[in-house]
């Protein structure tokens, strides 16, 4: 499985932004798929995830202002935020798990920097 991200960029306080991770490969295999998050100086954090039935989870510091989403027919995977805060300022990747065969795949990231 590979797993390509984009959408991320400079954004101002409050402002939005919508991040995309295109899947290819054996997605067949795939049973859920999150995006997570890494600032400098901490640790990667789920930021949410979608399962191949459509349920969804949030962390607690995106809960509210984000939606993640799948599109089966493009394998495509979303991650909308709103209400952006310079907190969010982080590289964040794309994630899928393969729980029959303990996979986890993982995208080259991308930089989202919140700043006025």
């Amino acid at each position: 499985v590979q797993l390509v991200e984009s959408g991320g960029g400079l954004v101002q306080p409050g402002g939005s932004l919508r991040l995309s991770c295109a899947a290819s490969g054996n997605i067949f295999r795939i049973d859920n798929m999150g995006w997570y998050r890494q600032a400098p100086g901490n640790e990667r954090e789920l930021v949410a995830v979608i399962t191949a039935s459509g349920t969804t989870d949030y962390s607690d510091s995106v809960k509210g202002r984000s939606a993640i989403s799948g599109d089966n027919a493009k394998h495509t995977v979303y991650l909308r935020m709103n209400s952006l805060k310079p907190e969010d300022t982080a590289v964040y990747y794309c994630n899928a798990r393969d729980y029959s065969r303990g996979d986890v795949y993982w995208g080259q990231g991308t930089l989202v920097t919140v700043s006025s």
